[in-house]
């Protein structure tokens, strides 16, 4: 399929990501929203970010629009730089999807851009572009360096004695990450890097990576393991024993930790979050702008999460040693050290235990027919017959459904089964939430055996 927006940013195959379509983008996104002083870029280490990063800087300097190239950083650092310059940004990444793929992420000096900005630039390709003096390009080399005092300066000693590992592989953040776990005062152990682009989905974590996070722990006798996705913006957080932490799980702990009075988090995220005792709690639509426009209705000491662990901080907080200023897009670093910090010198585990006992499990169906995938959900969403018989191969019956963002069917027995296409790539989403891991578990495997089935009986 053609490059589109999904739930963040324009994601497309590299080989539909042309300079035509990159040119039309960048430049429809200079006509239709703020870009401050200048267009900050910045990219992943996947094989294509380079190549298209020079598409960007060539189409706003053709507009007239003055760059800053900041090169290979985080997603959340980038964005950080920028809104302190009053600047726009662009980042080029495919998050987590695979190298095949990649996107831009758009920033104004306000920070993400919204669902109304997505409105504007779709609106603006295509205009004719006026003659104008070409813009300037400069080079910021501090971007990293600020991104990981941000962390130091707020968490500095909380770590030490911590023996922590890091699964570096392809992600753009994992030598900050470095840099802050030691400046935190952990001894860092890294694993796993690779000079060949990994995606790593931290809300879909495969049976062999888990596997993988176990042995790593066994072998190396570790407090716990940490990494993140391919932009950064994603945080991966295992246990002393290698057991995964859910992201949504890490968001819950963290808001707590930070004395947030408001949490905004999607439909899809562990509902124990309504059992912690905040003042407000507001449930979006799946997709960090739905996130970021929650939080801005909710205002005061707000924050927000998503079931993939990205956290976004809405208020100016207080870490152990220092403030935490506001940064409204996806972060990893945060729910990293906050729940390191809250775990102090216990185990991981034992903090995440005193969490309400919900537990979730989420996993998906790749390089689905798009048509098929959709036709599903719609037909769940319309029929309830349809929905009773899929839960019935489950053993449940339907108490709920939530159509908010997608399928979201609550049993009778206190489960929950959401189904939903992603935003982002041709792939079908299940998340589960029962009263055990294991539970979840066996529900998650099961449900998507049914949906495989379901799919490949749809004919178009």
């Amino acid at each position: 399929m053609p490059p589109r927006f999904g739930t963040s940013g324009l994601r497309g195959l590299v080989v539909e990501l042309t300079e035509d379509v990159v040119t039309a983008h960048v430049q429809a996104f200079a006509a239709s929203c703020d870009l401050g002083h200048a267009l900050w870029i910045g990219e992943d280490l996947r094989p294509s970010s380079p190549s298209i990063a020079a598409m960007v800087e060539a189409a706003a300097l053709d507009v007239g629009q003055d760059v800053v190239r900041v090169g290979a950083v985080p997603t959340p650092a980038l964005a950080l730089g920028a809104q302190a310059a009053q600047a726009g940004a662009i980042m080029i990444t495919g998050s987590h999807i695979p190298s095949d793929r990649n996107g831009l992420k758009f920033y104004t000096p306000q920070g993400e851009i919204s669902k109304a900005d997505e409105m504007q630039i779709t609106a603006a390709l295509g205009q004719t572009v006026p003659a104008v003096p070409r813009g300037t390009v400069q080079r910021n080399e501090r971007v990293g360096a600020e991104y990981i005092a941000r962390y130091v300066m707020a968490y500095a000693g909380t770590l030490t004695g911590r023996r922590i590992g890091l699964y570096a592989h392809s992600s753009v953040g994992r030598d900050p990450l470095m840099a802050i776990l030691r400046g935190c005062g952990a001894s860092v152990v890294e694993l796993g890097r690779s000079d060949t682009f990994i995606p790593v989905d931290t809300e879909a974590v495969s049976d062999e990576m888990r596997e993988m996070l176990k042995a790593w722990s066994k072998e190396h006798d570790l407090h716990a393991i940490v990494s993140t996705d391919g932009d950064a913006d994603r945080p991966l957080l295992a246990d002393e024993a290698g057991q995964v932490v859910p992201g949504d799980v890490l968001g819950q702990i963290t808001s707590d930790a930070l004395g947030a009075e408001a949490v905004v988090t999607p439909i899809s995220s562990n509902s124990a979050v309504m059992e912690k005792g905040f003042a407000t709690v507001m449930r979006t639509r799946i997709g960090s702008p739905y996130v970021i426009a929650a939080m801005e209705q909710a205002g005061g000491k707000v924050c927000g999460y998503e079931a993939n662990g990205g956290f976004l901080l809405g208020f100016d907080a207080k870490g152990p040693r220092g403030r935490i200023a506001p940064l409204v897009t996806r972060d990893a670093v945060l729910p990293i050290l906050a729940v390191l910090a809250e775990a102090g010198a216990g185990k991981v585990s034992t903090r995440v235990a005193e969490e309400p006992a919900r537990f979730t499990a989420a996993d998906r169906l790749q390089n689905l027919p798009e048509e098929a995938m959709r036709a599903l959900v719609a037909e769940l969403g319309a029929d309830a017959s349809a929905r009773a018989a899929f839960l019935e191969h489950l053993g449940a019956k339907e108490a709920e459904c939530d159509l908010t963002d997608g399928v979201r069917m609550r049993t009778r027995d206190g489960r929950v089964f959401h189904v939903r296409p992603s935003g982002n790539a041709p792939e079908l989403r299940l998340y589960v939430e029962a009263g055990g891991r294991a539970e979840a578990a066996q529900a998650l495997d099961r449900g998507l055996a049914i949906l495989r089935e379901r799919v490949g009986q749809l004919t178009f």
